[in-house]
């Protein structure tokens, strides 16, 4: 079977060759890098390592710090809905460092009870319907790149969700889509921060 077919039925069974470009410290970056690098720790106060070897590419890095922004500020979903949209998303593509950082915030910025984040973290049923309903529709936009269902569109709105929740969740599969691609290809390290949250994919 060839890569791109392994690809199409489970992309977390494909390794992933690991760039040689270096990380970039805030301290010797320069012009647009340095720019964005100053955006970044005024908006999370440190330079996580995914930020770091994303600005290799400024425009990159950028993009992703303001649709992350766009997404925490107006998408309508609370905080705890927010972070379940990203571990599914995040899940779905197999990212083990956002796995392990959006845990943590998850756990100790966003409120997600520890019942829930077990059960998005070992990809278990999640025991309240509405999150539950959530984390599968985010899963699924990723999944099936899009082309959804009625069928499943009516099930998240019937869920209590609406057409405006459907395109913020497409908003967070294109900054998690960047992250998790990103973080792939670098292999990145999970911040000492993140490390009590360390997850890792096992299928």
């Amino acid at each position: 079977m060839s890569d791109s077919a392994k690809l199409k039925l489970n992309p977390q069974t494909i390794e992933s060759a690991k760039l040689k470009l270096s990380p970039l410290p805030i301290e010797s970056a320069e012009g647009s890098a340095k720019k964005v690098l100053d955006k970044a720790l005024a908006q999370v106060g440190f330079i996580p390592n995914m930020y770091a070897n994303m600005v290799n590419s400024p425009g990159l890095l950028d993009t992703y710090l303001e649709g992350y922004k766009l997404f925490r500020e107006n998408s309508g979903f609370t905080p705890i809905q927010q972070e379940v949209v990203f571990l599914a998303i995040s899940h779905e593509n197999g990212c083990e460092y956002c796995m392990s950082a959006h845990s943590m915030i998850a756990d100790q910025m966003s409120g997600v009870p520890a019942n829930i984040l077990e059960a998005i973290r070992n990809d278990e049923p999640i025991p309240d319907s509405e999150l539950a309903a959530l984390h599968q529709f985010s899963k699924t936009v990723v999944r099936k790149r899009g082309f959804l269902s009625q069928n499943e569109i009516d099930d998240f709105i019937n869920a209590g969700f609406t057409e405006r929740h459907i395109l913020e969740v497409v908003l967070a599969t294109a900054v998690k889509t960047l992250s998790n691609y990103s973080n792939h290809l670098f292999h990145t390290e999970v911040d000492e921060m993140f490390s009590d949250y360390q997850w890792t994919k096992t299928k």
